[in-house]
């Protein structure tokens, strides 16, 4: 650790574990439910599991974006971070709000609408803690003077983010009307500027990680950017087939959604380039491991099982079946979660007493996450497939649809198990050593190495 400000991001990270194990409770919980019996109907109901499942989903992932920057920009702009008493401020208020958040669920204290389901008091809150972090961020890089391009994306993403987060305060009685301007927050996050947010984590990781060449690194990353606004913005149309807005929206979705995985081909393709002018020379390989795994794995979830299912013909019989949960479950943890993992793991053996050389547990952590995800993919493929033909096509009613493919769910918690066990060994890796906040310059953990091999 080079600056002692950094030692934020370490509670940040805690956190997030925390609601991350939070999030696999509520989910297994969830799967769990289509098997049946549920002696917990009355008390947990599916849809109230759902929705705490998604939303920790949200606040995991977020904090682990604000704990991340708390680490990066500090490093990159080599400066102390302006404000670690606002940093903290700013983590109380928040994890009050996912606490309270998550209890007003419990008991159906929400607002309904998907994925942002906060009642205002909640959402207030989360936009002064959006204020908070962007004005300590930009005070921090305006004190120290230095500001570098991965740094100027990933706050782009970060400002965009809270920005976009706007529509969200807004009520509308009309639910189509509510359900556009849901999108202008959900879709433009996710398959929007989450990914500059994720670019410009992964540049950062790449550059420390592999030696590249930050220029060409950088290139890389204005390419993405402007792939991410070109096809990402109107990309937004492949959520309005089906709403009740005109038919114009049809072709615009179609095409631009089929443009939207050149962005993260981009990502994967530059993740490659590192990788292979590295050599893998960094001692935290296991970082280097998360990083490429992001990569590699939004291609998949992202890009590919989204193009699968976004053209209009095919969507008109997969929307609202498990052929998106297939789609999500793979995009979200290959994009978002699996990049702050990332991150967690190149910079915990700069916060606490952990070995840059890791054991054995980080990589039954990765790989357990990686097979299982993979599992429940294929699950809810193979679930969603059926689901379609039966359902859609056939004309049979749903619970005689969920009853015929109730086997695919079998599967489900079996590969979700051990997705989550895989998780439980980064988790417990994360806080079996203890904080560490020395001060070292020259710390060899943290050292860039000097690239070798081919050129970009």
């Amino acid at each position: 650790m080079r600056y002692r400000s950094q030692s934020v991001a370490y509670w940040y990270f805690a956190v997030a574990m925390v609601l991350f194990g939070l999030q696999l409770v509520f989910g297994l919980l969830s799967a769990a439910k289509y098997l049946g019996p549920d002696p917990l109907l009355n008390l947990l109901p599916f849809d109230v599991t759902k929705s705490i499942h998604t939303n920790l989903l949200i606040v995991w992932v977020l904090t682990g974006f604000m704990g991340a920057t708390y680490w990066m920009v500090p490093d990159e702009s080599r400066g102390e971070l302006h404000s670690t008493k606002l940093a903290y401020i700013q983590l109380g208020l928040w994890t009050a709000m996912g606490v309270t958040a998550v209890l007003g669920y419990l008991f159906g204290y929400g607002t309904g609408n998907k994925l942002l389901e906060q009642p205002l008091p909640h959402k207030i809150v989360i936009v002064i803690c959006m204020l908070m972090f962007l004005y300590n961020i930009g005070m921090t890089i305006k004190k120290a003077g230095r500001f570098t391009a991965t740094e100027g994306v990933l706050l782009l993403g970060l400002t965009s983010a809270a920005v976009l987060y706007l529509p969200a305060l807004l009520h509308y009685e009309n639910y189509v009307v509510s359900i556009y301007y849901r999108w202008w927050t959900i879709h433009l996050w996710v398959e929007g500027v989450w990914e500059m947010i994720q670019g410009g984590f992964l540049a950062y990781l790449l550059i420390r990680l592999s030696g590249a060449d930050r220029e060409v690194m950088e290139k890389w990353l204005y390419v993405i950017v402007g792939l991410v606004f070109i096809a990402g913005i109107l990309g937004t149309a492949h959520h309005y087939y089906w709403i009740g807005v005109p038919h114009y929206w049809l072709p615009l979705g179609g095409f631009f959604s089929a443009l939207e995985p050149l962005a993260l081909i981009g990502m994967a393709i530059y993740a490659y380039n590192a990788m292979r002018r590295s050599g893998l020379s960094h001692p935290n390989k296991l970082a280097l491991h998360w990083t490429l795994g992001s990569a590699v794995f939004t291609m998949f979830g992202a890009g590919l099982l989204g193009l699968a299912h976004t053209f209009p013909d095919v969507n008109k019989w997969t929307h609202g079946t498990l052929i998106t949960a297939m789609h999500g479950h793979a995009a979200f943890y290959g994009a978002y979660a699996m990049i702050v993992l990332a991150m967690i793991t190149y910079a915990l053996p700069g916060m606490t007493r952990r070995p840059v050389e890791e054991s054995s547990i980080g990589y039954w952590a990765f790989w357990l996450q990686l097979g299982g995800m993979f599992g429940m993919t294929l699950s809810f493929a193979t679930a969603g497939i059926g689901q379609v033909y039966l359902e859609r096509i056939l004309g049979l009613g749903y619970l005689d649809v969920q009853l015929k493919i109730q086997v695919h769910f079998l599967m489900l918690v079996a590969t979700a198990s051990m997705f989550s066990l895989g998780a439980g060994l980064f988790i417990f890796d994360f806080f079996r050593h203890a904080p560490d906040f020395n001060v070292d310059e020259a710390d060899p953990v943290l050292a860039t190495p000097r690239a070798s091999g081919a050129a970009l």
